[in-house]
């Protein structure tokens, strides 16, 4: 059940915000009229200034299970007290072990092997690296170029962001990594508009990578990474198939499939991982955020038997990948050579990080004990037709939605994209005690999973206020 002890308390408001450079934030702007917040509980955060605001964004896509949740907090604490900190190289602690066996459960059967760091953006570039490594184990090492997809969005490493689809993400840091190429985005609005769910519309746009593949040779191919929904660019819900397509064809050419659900992972669109709700085995899955609840930051991949034996065994058993794989070969490649050898020579400071591991326990334990996943499958109808009320407001031009997630686009201002989602942000805050997501000029609703009924109702009804004061 949810904690119902109180959080706020005192904060002191700092008179010089310039120290400060935020990330992702238009910070002038922001420090003419801060956004600050003292304090969560459940379904709210509270400002410096003692309002309560509904949290119609899960944070940022983390808190699914609401905010100050005390078993969490208090399993930080113990952990703090006992063990605050463990070298992850050569050495390891007892949660890390427990924690990643836990994930590996909640994965689609053949995932069974966890690789943790700190973000979802360490997480993308980690699956990179193991993609391109594998590869070089089973004599494939001609294949290095990357797949991603116009409009994806994989964190802000140079991995991640090379093969990230987001043109203002990508724009000021010179060519990346070369050797990528991209897919196109899955949307169509003149035949996906207005959508619940999956759009029927959409499915052949996986076959585009059969096109890369002619382009560039699939002998040539390492990964494609994708997320199952694109929901950074503004919630772009697969169409029905297309999922299933682009592992088939990734498949039949011995390319390695990831998803990214950084986003979709623990429960966002009701399933432990989006990949079980699509009947998809990809290669590898990245997670973070609804890991820990956002109480600390953790992150990870999940990678199947086939690659982490890969890295685990003798090159003598390998099997060629020119012609496709079987699925005996990934995990074994990594675990060649003399036994004292590292086999992967990647990691971090801070992986499976002691208070991380305390606070990803805590929340599966949340999230198993209170049927979250299930709660939120059986919320989806109704937050869909909620969200669908707000068809035919001003300047509305689609909504979608899948999960408890909606994308709803507004018209852009005539000079200057994305200006009017800003001004929705602020009058969101400042005028309707409401957080959310905005993407230009879409705003992105993804509450937490414990949302009532009458909490949507709220949170549509305010969106309702917002989009005519932004009209």
């Amino acid at each position: 059940m949810l904690d119902k002890s109180p959080s706020t308390s005192t904060v002191n408001v700092p008179n010089d915000l310039a120290a400060h450079w935020m990330p992702f934030t238009a910070n002038r702007a922001f420090k003419k009229a801060p956004r600050l917040l003292a304090g969560a509980k459940d379904m709210h955060y509270f400002t410096v200034d003692g309002r309560k605001i509904i949290d119609a964004a899960s944070g940022m896509w983390c808190t699914n299970a609401g905010h100050g949740r005390t078993q969490i907090s208090a399993a930080i604490a113990r952990q703090a007290e006992a063990l605050d900190y463990a070298p992850p190289f050569q050495f390891g602690i007892p949660q890390a072990f427990e924690l990643a066996s836990r994930i590996a459960d909640l994965a689609p059967a053949g995932l069974d092997h966890v690789f943790f760091c700190n973000s979802g953006s360490e997480a993308a570039d980690t699956s990179l690296k193991i993609a391109l490594a594998y590869h070089q184990l089973n004599s494939q090492g001609t294949r290095t170029r990357l797949i991603g997809r116009e409009r994806g969005y994989h964190g802000v490493g140079f991995g991640g962001t090379s093969v990230g689809g987001i043109v203002n993400n990508r724009k000021m840091y010179g060519s990346l990594l070369t050797g990528v190429d991209h897919l196109p985005h899955t949307y169509d609005r003149d035949k996906q508009a207005f959508t619940k769910g999956e759009p029927e519309y959409g499915a052949h746009f996986a076959e585009e990578l059969e096109r890369l593949v002619n382009l560039h040779g699939a002998s040539t191919i390492a990964a494609v990474i994708v997320e199952p929904m694109a929901g950074s660019t503004g919630v772009l819900p697969p169409p029905k198939g297309y999922l299933k397509k682009l592992r088939e064809i990734t498949q039949k050419h011995g390319i390695l499939l990831i998803f990214d659900e950084v986003i979709t992972g623990y429960g966002r669109l009701g399933y432990a991982f989006a990949a079980e709700r699509y009947g998809v085995l990809p290669d590898m899955i990245t997670f973070a955020k609804g890991i820990t609840n956002g109480a600390a930051p953790m992150g990870g991949v999940i990678v199947r038997d086939t690659i982490h034996d890969a890295f685990m065994t003798g090159p003598d058993h390998m099997v060629e990948l020119t012609h496709g794989y079987t699925y005996d070969t990934i995990h074994d490649a990594f675990m060649t050579g003399p036994d004292h050898m590292v086999e992967l020579t990647h990691g971090y400071t801070y992986s499976a990080h002691p208070l991380a591991c305390a606070a990803g326990l805590a929340t599966l334990d949340i999230y198993r004990d209170e049927k979250l996943f299930e709660r939120a499958l059986g919320l989806e109808p109704k937050f869909a037709d909620a969200a669908m009320t707000l068809k035919g407001l001003p300047n509305v031009v689609d909504i979608r939605t899948i999960g408890l997630t909606a994308g709803i686009d507004l018209s852009p201002r005539a000079d200057a994209v994305g200006k009017r989602g800003f001004e929705a942000l602020n009058s969101a805050f400042h005028d309707n005690d409401m957080m959310l997501r905005v993407a230009g000029d879409t705003l992105a609703l993804t509450p937490p999973l414990i949302v009532s009924e009458d909490q949507i109702g709220e949170i549509i009804e305010k969106v309702g206020k917002v989009i005519r004061a932004v009209a």
